[in-house]
Formats: structure tokens, C-alpha cells, sequence
């Protein structure tokens, strides 16, 4: 089997496997008690949150572990949303938004909430000037993803966060997919909140976090102890947090060789597939995209039929967000971009590695070739 669906999870590699290996045994305390058990568990953690604050170039205190993006981002919306008990009730956001964020701001427009939902063009992308315009007064939080899940587009987060900024209104991005990808340095950039997790990095599942810049309130959704300073009570998952750190550690470390080298990869799977499949097209932009991104529609293919007869061949892919799988609709990502439907209910994501090869994308434009041909009766 070849695996080519890194957007829905990676492999956790050795090396975080390995740092978080003594904190399942000899270092097994809980981080809150005061014995010499749960204080090697804190150092660790401490030094964990000390090293990912250096990565992101934020402060230690502004970081808020979490169970993954899914939990960081309601903590946000909702957080926000709770603590302005009232004053302000407008949210924004896009139509290509993860679930995440789309399904929490359905939940808050039953509760009282007004939500704009940002169009986007052709290519997924939201114009800056109609966030601008969207704003308001009582706006208490934008949230646009840094980074397309599904088709790949990446956002300007730094003119959104400009324009936020200026309105004086909580700009929020979920950045799991730019995560390790992508350079991720928050001191250059104007963003309130911003949401990653551990698993699309090659760290392990159930682990993310939150960067909280200091001034930016929200209210917490548990309640417990007073753990990661009351905003996220629960006892710290201490060996998931050190491999999430270790993981985005080396992915920032071999970010100079990895993106060119998945890039070119990316461009070979696609210039491969648009030359040799009839009526074939790209979604998502050409360029402006993630590094390991190739994101395609086959008119006259379902969707769900062309995943299943990949993983027949031997290739692993998907046709959207994992979140979604079984989905029989075709994916809101895809609609949003004003699409026929024949296209947008074709549609297949393939999503590149780290140790992904020349070979392994070869095989999977070869067995897309076939597999559509053949559903097409061709």
C-alpha cells in the first residue's frame, strides 16, 4: 500500500515516538502534585511549552494545550462568544471553513450568535475587502483558516489580521494544515488566536493546542483544576505534548529540504494527471497552495467509487476531510468554489508526505488513469 492521505493524518515518526517513550513509565506522574514524580512530569512539560513558544515565537504563557484543533477551535468560538456575555454576538467566517468552525458557528447562531459566512472565488480563496466590509461593530471574533484542508488554497492571514486589527476585532485562524508545512512565526504576524494539532505533522493523535496572545480572553468551556492556568482544566497529557513539540521541532528543522522537494513532487502528481486523464481539472489554485496538496476532479466519477477502487489498487487517498468520511453529499469545500456538481461530487484529494517518493507519485497518477478510465466505461 502506498499512503497518500497525509491530510487526514500522518505516521508518527521515530523520533517523537522515542521522547515520549519514558513519560508512559519511569516518568509517569501527574504533572500537578508536588512529589518528585508529578515534578519531573511538570519540568518536562514546562519545558515542552518552553520550547514550542521559542518555535512560534510566542510566550510560554500563551500557549494552551488542548485535546486537538477540534477542542482549540470551539475553545475559541465559543470561549469568545461566552465571555462577551452579550455586548457583541457577530461572528465571521468563510464557506470553506473546517467543520471545526462551520458546525460550532451553526450551534452559536442558535444561540443568540448573527454569522457571516465569507464567499469565496473559484480557487477557495476569501477577498480581503469583503472581510472588511463584513465587519462591524459588534463583530467579537473573525475566523478564516490559514490553510484549506481539502483543495489545498492558502490564505493571506497577515493582511486578514491587518484588517482585524485595525476594526479592533479577535482574529482567530485554524492553522492546522500550515502546521509544519509552512514557516509559522507568530511574532511577524497579526494573529489572536491561532489553532494547530499534532497529528498532521507526524506527531501523535489526540493532541494539539491553542496560542492565546496575551490581552485575548475567552472563557473556559471545562471545569475542573486549574491546569494549563484555568483556561483548559484536566490533568496535562504529558507524553502527547512532548511529541507534539518534538515533531514540530524537526518538521521546522528539515522544512528547508522537505517543502521544495514535496513541492516538486506535488507539481509532478498534477502536471502528470491534468496531461494524461481526459476532462480533468485541478481545485484549488496552482501555485498558492500547500506544499503536498494536489486536489482533483474527474467528471462522470463518483467520488467515493474512485477512493475505494484507489485503495484497490493499492493507493490510499481520500475524497475530502476526514471528519466527513461516508458523507454522501458532495463536500461543502468543493460546492463553495460555484463548481458544476458533476465536478464537485468527482472530486479526490491526494495528500504528499515527508518521505513520499518519485515512485510512489508515479504509481498514483498511473492507477488514477486507469481507475477513472475504467469507471468511465472507458
Amino acid at each position: 500500500m502506498i499512503y497518500l492521505d497525509h491530510a487526514a493524518t500522518t505516521p508518527c515518526r521515530p523520533e517523537a515516538v522515542e521522547a515520549m517513550r519514558p513519560y508512559f513509565g519511569d516518568i509517569f506522574g501527574n504533572a500537578s502534585s508536588v512529589h518528585g514524580f508529578g515534578q519531573a512530569a511538570r519540568k518536562a512539560l514546562d519545558a515542552a511549552r518552553d520550547r514550542m513558544a521559542a518555535l512560534l515565537g510566542v510566550r510560554a504563557e500563551e500557549i494552551v494545550f488542548t485535546s486537538g484543533g477540534t477542542e482549540a477551535d470551539n475553545l475559541v468560538l465559543l470561549g469568545v462568544f461566552f465571555r462577551q456575555k452579550g455586548r457583541k454576538q457577530h461572528l465571521i467566517v468563510a464557506a470553506t471553513e473546517h467543520h471545526a468552525v462551520l458546525h460550532t458557528a451553526q450551534w452559536l447562531q442558535g444561540h443568540g450568535a448573527a454569522v457571516t459566512v465569507l464567499p469565496v472565488d473559484g480557487e477557495g480563496r476569501v477577498d480581503p475587502d469583503d472581510l472588511r466590509r463584513a465587519i462591524r461593530a459588534e463583530t467579537f471574533l473573525v475566523s478564516l483558516m490559514a490553510a484549506n484542508n481539502e483543495i489545498g488554497t492558502l490564505a493571506p492571514i497577515g493582511e486578514f489580521g491587518a484588517i482585524c486589527r485595525e476594526a479592533g476585532v479577535p482574529f482567530h485562524t485554524d492553522a492546522v494544515q500550515w502546521a509544519g508545512a509552512l514557516p509559522l512565526h507568530l511574532a511577524e504576524l497579526p494573529v489572536d488566536f491561532l489553532v494547530l494539532t499534532a497529528h498532521k505533522f507526524f506527531g501523535p493523535k489526540g493532541v494539539g493546542m491553542l496560542v492565546a496572545r496575551r490581552g485575548r480572553r475567552f472563557q473556559s468551556l471545562l471545569h475542573g483544576g486549574g491546569q494549563e492556568r484555568g483556561h483548559r482544566p484536566g490533568t496535562e497529557n504529558v507524553a502527547g505534548i512532548v511529541g507534539l513539540v518534538r515533531a514540530f521541532d524537526l518538521a521546522v528543522a528539515e522544512m528547508p529540504e522537505t517543502r521544495p522537494r514535496v513541492e516538486r513532487l506535488r507539481d509532478r502528481l498534477i502536471d502528470t494527471v491534468l496531461e494524461r486523464v481526459p476532462n480533468s481539472f485541478l481545485n484549488g489554485p496552482r501555485r498558492e497552495r500547500l506544499p503536498n496538496n494536489a486536489h482533483f476532479s474527474f467528471p462522470g466519477v463518483e467520488s467515493d467509487m474512485l477512493v475505494l477502487n484507489m485503495d484497490l489498487e493499492g493507493i490510499a487517498c481520500s475524497s475530502g476531510s476526514a471528519c466527513m468520511a461516508g458523507a454522501i453529499e458532495p463536500s461543502h469545500v468543493v460546492q463553495a468554489l460555484g463548481v458544476p456538481a458533476e465536478r464537485a461530487a468527482s472530486a479526490v484529494r491526494i495528500s504528499l508526505g515527508h518521505r513520499t517518493t518519485e515512485a510512489e507519485v508515479d504509481a498514483a497518477a498511473a492507477a488514477l488513469e486507469r481507475v477513472v478510465r475504467r469507471l468511465r466505461g472507458g
